[in-house]
């Protein structure tokens, strides 16, 4: 799968899970589950105990999945996160080391930020992380999306299932949802209203 391929499944999937569990087990469990529901994109956080483990497991298990790793920050762990089969790593904040990384490996990277001059930046090179999205609501968004027209911006960060499609409505390639998504007694239902309810 092509770089071009790996962001239209992003875009398509329209619900990037973002994974953070407590354990490696728990986040391979609950990547199965959404990705049983027809949901092909799912993104493990390196904040999860044995997170590189856990996204070789599940790359062993679902080759045609689109798997990224989150909160990637140094070069070590983007390297440890291509190793274990990562389609395209993800920072929190603008991460130098990363870009550097994905730069010379030829790699998807969604770079964070924040304020309108980092997205900015994020957007030229490639797809922007908006991050902590919910400190600024779909109404940030939009207006980032006023002086930067097409650019493609995931907002992540403490956003529920409920906001989600204020998000897409906003103009947001893809939403971020974390634990809303692991929570819910039935994640795969609820993958499914949000992708039906994007027709």
């Amino acid at each position: 799968m092509d770089n071009a391929e790996i962001e239209q499944a992003i875009a398509t999937a329209r619900v990037l899970p973002v994974l953070r569990t407590a354990d490696a087990a728990g986040a391979v469990r609950a990547a199965e589950t959404l990705l049983e529901a027809g949901l092909g994109v799912v993104e493990l956080t390196a904040t999860t105990p044995g997170w590189a483990g856990a996204l070789r497991d599940l790359r062993r298990a679902r080759p045609g999945a689109v798997l990224g790793a989150g909160t990637v920050t140094t070069a070590e762990d983007a390297r440890r996160a291509v190793e274990a089969g990562a389609d395209f790593l993800v920072s929190p904040y603008p991460a130098e080391a990363v870009r550097a990384f994905a730069s010379e490996t030829g790699t998807v990277f969604l770079e964070g930020g924040f304020t309108p001059a980092e997205v900015a930046a994020a957007s030229a090179r490639g797809i922007a992380k908006l991050f902590p999205a919910h400190a600024g609501g779909p109404a940030y968004l939009r207006s980032i999306l006023a002086v930067l027209p097409g650019a493609r911006i995931v907002p992540t960060g403490g956003i529920g299932l409920s906001e989600v499609r204020d998000y897409l409505d906003a103009g947001a390639y893809a939403v971020g949802v974390g634990s809303d998504l692991v929570k819910v007694p039935d994640p795969a239902r609820a993958v499914r209203e949000l992708i039906e309810g994007d027709d």
